[in-house]
């Protein structure tokens, strides 16, 4: 799933997140166990654990509270993606039925707020102002970032500016927070505590613009979700984007109207003028750089296995298929 040396450095760790998502996942409310078991068995990369576990390795950090920490950021983004799904009324997610499709919209958002407030649960046990302080700042970036893509929705006239603002609230802010969480339990200094908020900016927006090209490019049976899924929903993604600015007359109004309308009805032609205009390879320009820009910010991280494995998570990000 991830690169060798990734998963061989904090396999333990990994596992031990596992354990206490499990643990911290109890309730006597059946529904609420039985949704939340039903989204984390769901799978996933796990990116953002990974990274907490990354960022304290890397800055010397060798206590426990990274498990605790790496926990809360999980559930942070799986509430944000069972509230997702009910907002984009997806029914596939990693391969299976979505939360919302199979136990209906209410309890997902429901289960979402549990989500949440466990993490705020956790958080406070850590007794850091500092953590709380990145914690809260992010969970509400995010909110703002799935507003804004909200109001987005179905609006051809959307900027690559605008987009990539989307993308840092919604998606890079808690990529950012995990690394930077890691650097304050290292006890990082100043300047690499913000390297390492940086990278885990710049690793987020390429993540996602990854995952815009696969929308157009990807396998379902390895992307766990239906290709094509952002047209559906009116979501001006970048590729699309740049077939409005770049692409004819006629491949642009396509697109504008594609978007305008939502359906999967134009997108054997929408496929066509993104192939003909480039815009997948342009997308993945965008996110190579991206990922050039996060490899620079930990240029002052010393050197260790973490660090690598840091570098090689950005290659990672913009050289999958899924």
């Amino acid at each position: 799933m991830q690169p060798e040396l990734l998963r061989n450095l904090i396999a333990a760790d990994m596992l031990a997140v596992d354990a206490m998502i499990r643990r911290r996942l109890e309730s006597d409310v059946v529904l609420v166990r039985q949704i939340a078991e039903y989204i984390i068995a769901g799978g996933g990369k796990r990116l953002r654990p990974a990274l907490v576990f990354l960022a304290a390795g890397a800055t010397g950090y060798r206590g426990e509270h990274h498990v605790e920490l790496a926990a809360v950021v999980e559930f942070i983004h799986t509430a944000t993606l069972l509230h997702d799904d009910v907002v984009d009324e997806s029914e596939l997610r990693r391969g299976r039925r979505t939360a919302n499709a199979e136990f209906g919209n209410a309890a997902s958002v429901l289960v979402g707020d549990f989500l949440y407030s466990r993490a705020f649960q956790m958080m406070v046990a850590v007794r850091s102002m500092r953590v709380m302080a990145v914690l809260a700042d992010a969970t509400n970036a995010i909110a703002e970032g799935e507003v804004l893509q909200l109001l987005n929705a179905h609006n051809f006239a959307v900027t690559e500016a605008a987009y990539l603002e989307v993308i840092r609230r919604k998606t890079a802010k808690l990529f950012e927070a995990a690394a930077q969480l890691g650097a304050i339990l290292g006890e990082a200094s100043a300047e690499l505590e913000r390297g390492l908020a940086r990278y885990g900016m710049h690793l987020g927006t390429a993540f996602q613009l990854i995952d815009d090209v696969l929308d157009y490019s990807g396998d379902a049976a390895h992307t766990g979700k239906n290709l094509g899924d952002d047209l559906k929903e009116g979501k001006p993604t970048l590729p699309l984007i740049h077939v409005m600015q770049r692409g004819s007359p006629e491949e642009a109004a396509l697109v504008r109207s594609a978007i305008e309308h939502g359906g999967r009805e134009d997108f054997r032609a929408v496929l066509d003028a993104i192939h003909s205009t480039g815009a997948l390879d342009y997308a993945r320009s965008k996110a190579k750089e991206e990922a050039r820009l996060a490899c620079e910010a930990i240029v002052a991280l010393p050197n260790s296995s973490f660090r690598d494995s840091l570098l090689e998570l950005s290659a990672f990000a913009v050289e999958r298929d899924y």
